[in-house]
């Protein structure tokens, strides 16, 4: 049976009277060590907040063949030019994207070789995962998934 001191040793106090057990204390120490900074954790919660929307992830996807002039990415994407420029302040703004200017022209291309990474990884992330897999969508597993 635990009596308390064991149970004391297992835990780590957490907010208020709440109680967490720690499995594996090594692992544990690693990995908060190892966790970024909170100001740098909301930041890139930003970041997947803003790449959370359809709109601008189709803008990301149309900039990974280069670079394209705001004009331009409206008639890829299907919106208008005031909301491909809306989405693309709030995407320069967290340094997604870059812009160049040529006289009255804006172009804008991705900002560096991470912001194309994490979008060729998700691109390819949903390559191999099939929808099936998700609950959220309503289609059946195929016949021969669990073979």
């Amino acid at each position: 049976m635990n009596d308390g001191a064991d149970v004391a040793s297992n835990s780590v106090l957490g907010l208020g009277d709440c109680s967490v057990r720690i499995v594996d204390r090594d692992r544990v120490a690693i990995v908060a060590a190892a966790m970024p900074a909170e100001n740098d954790v909301a930041e890139l919660a930003d970041i997947f907040g803003l790449l959370a929307d359809p709109a601008r992830l189709r803008l990301l996807v149309a900039l990974l063949e280069g670079e394209m002039c705001v004009c331009d990415l409206a008639a890829v994407s299907g919106a208008s030019e005031s909301a491909v420029s809306h989405h693309l302040r709030l995407l320069r703004a967290h340094r997604v994207v870059y812009v160049r200017r040529a006289g009255r022209m804006a172009y804008y291309r991705l900002a560096d070789a991470h912001v194309r990474m994490l979008l060729d990884v998700a691109l390819t992330h949903i390559g191999h995962a099939p929808a099936a897999a998700h609950p959220e969508h309503a289609s059946p597993p195929p016949e021969n998934a669990h073979e």
